[in-house]
């Protein structure tokens, strides 16, 4: 009988334990594992849907509106997390991303507020700011001409700033390549990836304050010095007026489209940053550069496989963080 007894709470014993570690494994792969194609196909079936159509409707009445989605998405899920941070407003004790030197040039937050409030009004607190970052940013490269990413959601919002960390994370177009390459390849994205993402200057501007180094009070020998008299008349000053809003288009040819002229112009000499004209020479990237500036479809393909890995980097999944109510407060606990 004793024998029976010692059997049966050993067998007791070791399904307990088996059971614990499933669910321990389980509750492990939902936070680490937890992106999904379609996740909100239950929950908000609407909301990539009402998403796209918000950006559409944005774009039409704001065209600059895309350059920022698309800014967003590196500034967000380049430092340590995919989940938002960016988006949170200062507070007494914080001080906002937004806010930083590194985020200068950052605008337009207030539009993903207004589509974060028509994915609200369908789905209260179902969808994740995070998301609705990296789907506007995704809908905002189409809207510019570059190609439609899937890209997995089910991320969730983290609850503080991580400005502090900003310097750790986030690299400078100053930068030198191999700080670049370093950053990035933390994340997992290789040199032909980190090449095909800084083609995204192929839209938007390059604001003054971050060019005249090369300007003055030497010009920088290595530029076309056809461009250098644009950028002269552009950035007249060596220490620009920081309420004045000068700047340099990063493409003359075709700034509003997300095109492989900027790898065309790079290999010109016209690059406004310094690794613009790195990513050029550097013997780990200049041969990406090239095929690219050959071959667009290539480079669509590149940059589509990068902007997937940045959008999974270390996303907070499952029980992790929140689903915000406002993108730029965190709830209250």
């Amino acid at each position: 009988m004793g024998s029976s007894k010692t059997l049966f709470f050993f067998s007791l014993f070791c399904f307990l334990a088996v059971a614990l570690t499933s669910a321990l494994v389980e509750e492990t792969e939902e936070n680490t594992l937890g992106l999904a194609m379609n996740y909100y196909k239950d929950t908000c079936p609407q909301a990539e849907e009402i998403i796209r159509e918000q950006v559409k409707l944005l774009y039409k009445r704001h065209k600059n509106t895309a350059f920022s989605w698309l800014r967003n998405i590196f500034h967000d899920c380049a430092v340590e997390s995919c989940d938002a941070s960016l988006l949170l407003d200062s507070t007494r004790r914080e001080l906002s991303e937004k806010e930083t030197d590194r985020s200068f040039g950052l605008r337009n937050f207030r539009y993903l507020d207004t589509i974060k409030e028509a994915v609200e009004r369908e789905c209260p607190e179902v969808v994740s700011c995070a998301d609705i970052l990296v789907l506007s940013g995704r809908e905002g490269i189409v809207a510019l001409g570059g190609p439609y990413i899937p890209l997995k959601t089910g991320r969730r919002d983290g609850r503080r700033s991580r400005a502090d960390i900003l310097e750790k994370y986030l690299p400078d177009h100053n930068e030198s390549i191999s700080v670049v390459l370093e950053r990035f390849g933390a994340m997992g994205i290789d040199a032909s990836g980190v090449v095909a993402l800084l083609g995204a200057h192929s839209v938007g501007r390059t604001h003054c304050v971050k060019l005249v180094h090369r300007l003055y009070p030497e010009v920088a020998p290595e530029l076309n010095p056809s461009h250098v008299e644009h950028m002269l008349h552009k950035c007249p000053d060596a220490i620009p007026d920081p309420k004045a809003v000068q700047y340099v288009r990063n493409d003359r040819g075709t700034p509003m489209i997300l095109d492989n002229n900027y790898y065309k112009n790079i290999l010109d000499n016209k690059g406004l940053l310094i690794v613009d004209h790195q990513i050029a020479t550097d013997k780990r990237t200049k041969n990406f550069v090239k095929k690219m500036a050959k071959s667009q479809d290539y480079w669509f393909s590149e940059f589509s496989r990068a902007i997937t890995i940045l959008t999974e980097n270390n996303p907070l999944t499952g029980t992790q963080g929140e689903i915000r109510k406002q993108c730029n407060v965190a709830n209250k606990h």
